[in-house]
């Protein structure tokens, strides 16, 4: 019968099963690895597929996806690659990497929403296979996988793989850059693979930077810093192979910088000053929370691995087989965790997705210590993600009264059926993790033991909850359409593009709608709105009119002329305009703004 191995040495657990078989080594070697190959690649296979299948169900959801969105429609229809704009108006608030990669993606697959979410979509993927590969090699066959699932399932993970934001690419990025430097610096790597992943990880972090700015090698930098105060560890800096990689990070990140300060004077003070320590010690972009927030972020993040979280952060600090007598590979994890964790709870803006970098340490965390955890603990995460289903469904049957305005409810209603089926998926995972450990199986065999050899790698618990949670997510995202086609104004498409024409000047009055200007593939006049254009405005004021009597004059001059002008204005401003005597009529409307023409 096959003897079991502690799970600190289950990357040679086939070895173990066809040494104890009495056939020939090479065939039951064969035999041995073919399911656990083959699990693999289904897991995968599904994971990408379905990954990349949802990114096409929803419209773009308005800011952050219009933005981004827009920024790189105008880059690719515009041509410059420099110079970064929104709405036609100069746009430094970030670098360019995300909008270079949508431009990119535009001009390979065209204009579309699964083109616009892309670049996120695939840094998902990157992210977890870089974090299943690392954890392969520095900890072992099995953690690695667990390492894998446990990113792939994240609630967090999930929702940034499916929006056109920039923390998804700026956390890959330091994905790249946090396994590169666990894979550089693990016992045994000869000197030639240390400097290659070594220069891979000062790749990363210039990436990081292009990717959203400084933060892109603070980070890296202070977490490095803790590791090495922790561990006593003085000697890792002689392996960084800082002489090589910090010119190539140079030559990544710096030319982009170069080219747009000496094109824009005006950029690299509001770039590294005001987006930067600026806003890190005030309060003027009004994103102050509690100090907590980010510590609940954490956990509502880590759903279904709820129970896992506060055992994988404790025993990261712990020593671990796979440490050496130079390297703590485990608590470096967890200093990334902790190192970003706390950087933005100090700073005093706050937004949800800012601590998404740290969940890939955190699955390298957690997926080794389901590897090492006692069933009362995996049994109290089960319980734990079956309640967190069980929550999705009463959210389903309350799902209305998620609406701020109450004639959209009935968009949240339509998105009922899609988090019950997220909560089902979570507790379907959750009640084949505790049938499995009912089993009493070390090594749980989830629904009936997939050819033997698989337990042997993947625990049972893991592969139930991550299946689980991933469908879950990903449910809860697909469903979100009828809500995101509301936000961005979905419904007021076809009445604006019947009235516009090539001649006709289009105005947004007291609002700015991220995603129309993207759908409608032109830029506005803003009109008694500044907000993120402020800077940009202060350089061009000759893009927006300053106030509504100025438009209003133009618009009257205008109609008389019979000079076609179509807005898109906030619903209170309206009766203002006809209470002035302003031509107009109301072509389209919905609670959230409205669109009107000249007569």
């Amino acid at each position: 019968m096959t003897k079991h191995l502690p799970a600190e040495h289950a990357d040679t657990a086939l070895q173990h099963l066809v040494s104890s078989r009495p056939a020939t080594p090479a065939r039951p070697a064969a035999r041995a690895g073919a399911p656990v190959v083959a699990l693999v690649l289904a897991l995968a296979a599904g994971f990408v597929l379905v990954t990349l299948y949802v990114l096409s169900l929803r419209t773009l959801v308005p800011p952050d996806e219009g933005r981004y969105a827009e920024m790189a429609r105008e880059m690719f229809a515009g041509g410059d690659w420099i110079t970064t704009r929104l709405n036609g108006i100069k746009y430094f608030e970030k670098p360019p990497l995300q909008t270079w990669m949508n431009a990119l993606t535009f001009a390979a697959f065209g204009l579309g929403e699964w083109q616009a979410r892309l670049w996120t979509g695939l840094c998902a993927i990157f992210g977890v296979l870089m974090t299943g590969l690392a954890g392969a090699r520095v900890f072992g066959a099995r953690t690695g996988l667990h390492a894998a699932l446990v990113l792939g399932a994240c609630l967090y993970w999930v929702a940034g793989g499916q929006v056109d934001s920039l923390d998804m690419g700026l956390s890959a990025m330091m994905t790249l850059a946090l396994c590169a430097l666990l894979l550089a610096q693990r016992p045994g790597i000869g000197e030639r693979a240390r400097r290659h992943w070594m220069l891979a990880c000062w790749a990363g972090m210039a990436l990081a930077v292009l990717a959203k700015g400084l933060i892109g090698i603070v980070l890296p930098g202070a977490a490095l810093v803790a590791y090495a105060l922790a561990a006593r560890d003085t000697g890792i800096w002689k392996r960084l192979h800082i002489a090589r990689g910090l010119p190539l990070f140079l030559l990544v990140a710096a030319p982009w910088f170069v080219l747009v300060g000496l094109r824009n004077p005006e950029q690299p003070h509001f770039f590294f000053i005001h987006e930067h320590v600026e806003r890190f010690l005030l309060k003027e972009h009004h994103r102050e929370a509690p100090w907590w927030y980010f510590l609940a972020l954490l956990a509502v993040g880590s759903i279904p691995w709820l129970g896992l979280l506060a055992h994988g952060l404790a025993a990261g600090a712990r020593r671990d087989a796979a440490d050496s007598a130079t390297f703590r590979p485990r608590l470096l994890a967890l200093a990334w965790v902790v190192v970003i964790v706390a950087f933005f709870s100090a700073s005093s803006s706050k937004l949800p997705g800012y601590i998404l970098p740290a969940f890939p340490a955190l699955a390298l965390l957690l997926g080794r210590y389901a590897g090492e955890a006692p069933r009362r603990v995996l049994a109290a995460n089960a319980l734990l993600a079956g309640l967190a289903g069980i929550a999705l469904l009463a959210a389903a049957a309350c799902a209305g009264s998620f609406a701020r305005i109450p004639a959209e409810a009935a968009a949240y209603r339509a998105w009922t059926p899609w988090i019950a089926a997220g909560g089902l998926a979570m507790l379907g995972g959750a009640g084949a993790a505790l049938w499995d450990l009912r089993r009493g199986r070390a090594r749980a065999r989830l629904l009936g033991n997939v050819g033997g050899h698989v337990s042997g790698h993947i625990n049972g618990h893991v592969l139930a909850i991550a299946l689980g949670g991933f469908l879950a997510g990903q449910l809860l995202m697909a469903g979100f359409g009828p809500v995101a086609a509301l936000r961005t104004g979905a419904n007021l498409l076809p009445a604006l593009r019947a009235t516009l024409t090539p001649a006709t000047r289009l105005y947004s009055v007291g609002m700015y709608e991220q995603a129309l200007t993207f759908y409608l593939g032109r830029t506005v006049t803003l009109v008694d709105y500044e907000d993120e254009f402020a800077f940009g405005l202060a350089q061009q004021p000759e893009l927006a009119m300053p106030t509504l009597d100025a438009f209003a004059a133009r618009w009257t001059r205008d109609a008389r002329a019979g000079i076609p002008g179509v807005a898109i204005i906030r619903p209170d401003l309206v009766g203002k305009l006809r209470a002035r005597g302003v031509p107009l009529r109301v072509v389209a409307a919905d609670a959230r703004r409205s669109v009107i023409a000249t007569p």
